[in-house]
């Protein structure tokens, strides 16, 4: 079903939290119809036509839909395994584990993956698709997401494919012919699922000689990819980064520009936000996986680096950032919760600097309200993918991604009538969506997943042109079962010093707990 004929709704009655030209969220009592996949109107009073569903939202809070920048969706059947792992052993236990998923593993994973965060109010994702161990897995993988309902920028990546464990081997040359011609028809056959699927582009492979590098990207901009994303830390874990950071790395390629996407970013200087800037280019900050596995602070709060940071150096970039998943192998698909994470360690940082010198401050900064964090995980979100002037907030002529909490649920009420803002980001959880839509068309409804249509690239691996969750479910405990059966013949503790070596880790960087 196309945008162009999506059923008309009329959102009634709510209270929608619409932006003002300075940015603020101002909660304003109204009804929204939706036509042709677009916001039409927005009015107190909308006189309802002939065949228009009215969705009654006495009670209920309208948000924009919420933007991810920083997703691996196909990691459904890795969940739980990385509860108490640091980013090396998750290289080993997780990442490394994707040439053990066949291409319909992969679709149930990326499809399951996707309709978590749908569900838990994500309407666009940025996915880091390090999942393309053939042409069969990135086909399956975009097809997996446009049957979700999603709007999505896949970026195809070019990856380390495992050969085989025992020891731990990767196959010689990861560039091999068939990655970047697959990515190039790819590039000719998108957009998916009625333009709601688009092809990025991600790479981190920077290591390779600087002609070939620039080679891919000539290619990627004759795919005319709007988006590109790549992994950015500077910390002990990953070598201490790239030398002179990966910003400069980039400048120098002439390749940071306001289609970049950097993945988390701990651990920058101004120099590197200076770079980002002048580039427009944008950070996607993941605080669970940052937090857990010792990347540092995340940026996407400047005054959190009150404190010029651990190394006395780092800044935040909190103009240029929006939040990111990463994982939801080791976390839950919830861009509130990874705002509402991000936020609370940022207040904790800014007030730790004071407390240390035996002071305290009348109150928070602006920077650190629940309506900064709101925005970063919408109208940011939106300016990161440049499409600020069609997703990311309530509008006339945007697109209709958005979402409807219930205010009277048990966690939000009264909250929800004082500051919905505060409401969302404090108190909510995914059981309080009961409404999800995306493109006009709705995703979510009475709090559960409508029935999937599948895309027609996957009717014929998948053998169904219709799955419901629990179908889906069942699919991912089964394909979760081969996948542990073949990992628990590993020998991961080979397998972690192997990854190591290849990452130049100095072992004696390396300390013994408390």
């Amino acid at each position: 079903m196309t945008s162009s004929n999506s059923p008309s709704i009329v959102l009634a009655n709510g209270t929608a939290l619409i932006h003002d030209a300075n940015n603020r969220v101002v909660p304003t009592q109204t009804s929204i119809l939706i036509k042709d996949g677009k916001i039409a109107r927005i009015a107190k009073n909308i006189e309802v036509e002939d065949g228009v569903e009215v969705i009654d939202c006495t009670d209920k809070i309208i948000s924009p839909g919420l933007v991810d920048t920083h997703h691996h969706g196909w990691q459904t059947q890795l969940k739980g395994r990385h509860a108490n792992q640091l980013l090396m052993e998750y290289m080993v236990t997780g990442n490394a584990l994707s040439f053990l998923y066949s291409a319909k593993d992969i679709f149930y994973g990326q499809l399951a993956g996707m309709l978590e965060t749908l569900s838990a109010g994500t309407t666009t994702v940025v996915d880091h698709a390090h999942m393309t161990i053939s042409p069969d897995h990135a086909r399956l993988g975009i097809a997996a997401t446009a049957s979700s309902g999603i709007r999505s920028v896949f970026c195809y990546v070019p990856i380390m494919r495992v050969k085989h464990f025992n020891p731990l081997t990767y196959h010689p040359n990861p560039m091999e012919d068939w990655v970047m011609q697959t990515f190039s028809e790819l590039a000719k056959q998108g957009p998916w699922g009625q333009g709601r699927v688009t092809l990025g582009f991600g790479f981190d492979f920077w290591f390779l000689p600087t002609p070939f590098v620039k080679g891919i990207f000539a290619q990627v901009k004759e795919a005319g990819v709007k988006t590109f994303t790549t992994h950015s830390v500077s910390i002990p874990q990953m070598g201490g980064g790239w030398p002179g950071g990966l910003p400069q790395m980039l400048t120098d390629l002439d390749l940071l520009d306001e289609r970049v996407i950097l993945s988390h970013g701990n651990g920058y200087e101004k120099k590197d936000v200076d770079l980002i800037r002048a580039a427009g280019a944008h950070v996607s900050s993941t605080p669970s996986t940052e937090f857990q596995m010792a990347m540092g602070r995340s940026v996407v709060f400047d005054a959190s680096f009150v404190d010029g940071g651990a190394n006395g150096k780092a800044v935040g970039v909190q103009d240029h950032a929006s939040f990111g998943i990463d994982c939801h192998s080791n976390q839950a698909g919830s861009i509130v919760t990874e705002a509402r994470i991000g936020l609370q360690n940022a207040r904790n940082h800014y007030n730790e600097h004071f407390l240390r010198q035996g002071k305290m401050t009348h109150s928070l900064p602006e920077s650190l309200s629940v309506e900064a964090a709101f925005n970063l995980a919408t109208i940011k979100g939106a300016e990161a993918v440049r499409m600020e002037k069609e997703i990311g907030r309530i509008e006339v002529g945007f697109k209709a991604d958005l979402i409807v909490f219930d205010a009277l649920s048990p966690g939000m009420v009264g909250a929800a009538q004082h500051d919905p803002v505060a409401a969302i980001i404090l108190h909510s959880s995914p059981a309080d969506i009961e409404i999800v839509i995306v493109d006009g068309i709705v995703r979510k409804r009475d709090g559960k997943l409508v029935t999937v249509e599948v895309d027609q690239g996957a009717r014929e691996a998948v053998g169904r042109d219709k799955l419901e969750w629990k179908g889906i479910a069942e699919e991912i405990v089964r394909s979760r079962a081969g996948i542990q059966r073949a990992a628990e013949k590993h020998d991961n503790e080979e397998g972690l010093r192997t990854i190591k070596t290849i990452f130049h880790i100095d072992e004696s960087l390396y300390v013994d707990g408390v």
